[in-house]
């Protein structure tokens, strides 16, 4: 055999395939192929979904626990009564019904106070610009009808700041006491709100407001004001700020030594505010425990929140943050 490649004999390699020529098609899968590849994806879907929706059902019943827990807990304080001792509640920051000092609360440590046999006096702690005047009212009211039932005495110990609402709680007390520097007063009511109709004009926004009642859209801030509505308004707070008096002179009696600016809204400082009436003495909580009350030992009957009251709270800010908002009152005594 003559193993010699002679010209023009191709060789034995593979052929080359042409450039043109079309690619091999891959072998199509099968039905069955397909179908079952499809139920693979819909099962790890769905377990993909069972996984979340167990999650999100689990972390509902967390917070719903933790809301539960906050509604039923109750509340306890720093120490507990042991014997003869001076019953302290504090008044803190502004006077409002989603504040620490609103009225529930506030009514709440009161009762428990004057119920317990060991306290032989109140003192409220304050250190507060004010607030609404609803809740005010109502923590006056009620410190005014539990010195009647229980004969316990009841005195305010203003720190930085007793101003408007919260000295509206003040005068429901026996005696007021200050420091020198104290501030004090401000026996006014306010409504504040602002104008935006000349801004709504340069910048070519029309107002487009529909109301059934003629008044409905009272003092509407993107409206021009209608002197009736005003009127009506200040003859509203005017109102109040009578009713803000009332209690003053009837807290404080001849105590009082009224001058035209007594009810201005002005504030005054301790030392000007004893000279007036609208205080009695100089002095803070240690001292009027020691001294007055004669019962150095003090405990706090002020509600304090647990983590699961602050969760519940900012949760509920959170859903209905936008419906409160709408609802909130402007009137307050600040």
């Amino acid at each position: 055999m003559n193993d010699e490649i002679r010209p023009g004999d191709a060789p034995d390699a593979a052929p080359v395939p042409r450039r043109d020529a079309a690619p091999t098609p891959s072998p199509r899968p099968s039905y069955e192929a397909v179908m079952e590849q499809v139920a693979r994806e819909f099962v790890r879907e769905r377990r993909s979904e069972r996984r979340w929706r167990i999650f999100f059902r689990l972390a509902w019943l967390g917070l719903f626990l933790a809301i539960a827990w906050a509604l039923l807990a109750q509340r306890s304080h720093v120490t507990t009564p042991s014997g003869p001792h001076t019953a302290l509640i504090e008044v803190r920051g502004e006077i409002a019904v989603d504040s620490e000092a609103n009225a529930e609360d506030m009514v709440a440590a009161l009762r428990t106070a004057f119920q317990d046999q060991g306290a032989k006096a109140v003192v409220l702690r304050i250190n507060s610009p004010g607030g609404s005047p609803v809740q005010a009212g109502i923590v006056n009211d009620e410190i005014r009808r539990l010195k009647a039932l229980h004969k316990k005495p009841v005195y305010a110990v203003v720190e930085e700041m007793c101003a408007s609402g919260a000295y509206y709680i003040a005068v429901a007390a026996d005696e007021i006491y200050v420091d020198k520097a104290s501030l004090v007063g401000s026996i006014g009511v306010l409504m504040d709100g602002f104008g935006f109709t000349g801004l709504m004009e340069k910048l070519g926004v029309e107002r487009r407001l529909l109301t059934a009642g003629e008044n409905k859209g009272m003092l509407d801030p993107f409206s021009p004001q209608n002197p009736q509505q005003r009127a009506y308004a200040q003859a509203m707070i005017d109102q109040i700020h009578q009713q803000f008096i009332s209690v003053v002179k009837e807290g404080r009696g001849q105590r009082l030594k009224e001058t035209p600016q007594t009810f201005s809204g002005l504030f005054w400082n301790g030392e000007d505010a004893v000279a007036q009436g609208l205080a009695d003495h100089f002095g803070n909580l240690d001292m009027v425990a020691r001294e007055v009350v004669k019962a150095e030992e003090v405990i706090d009957y002020t509600p304090k929140e647990n983590v699961a009251e602050r969760l519940a709270k900012r949760f509920g800010a959170a859903v209905g943050a936008g419906a409160v908002k709408a609802l909130q009152a402007s009137v307050n005594l600040r």
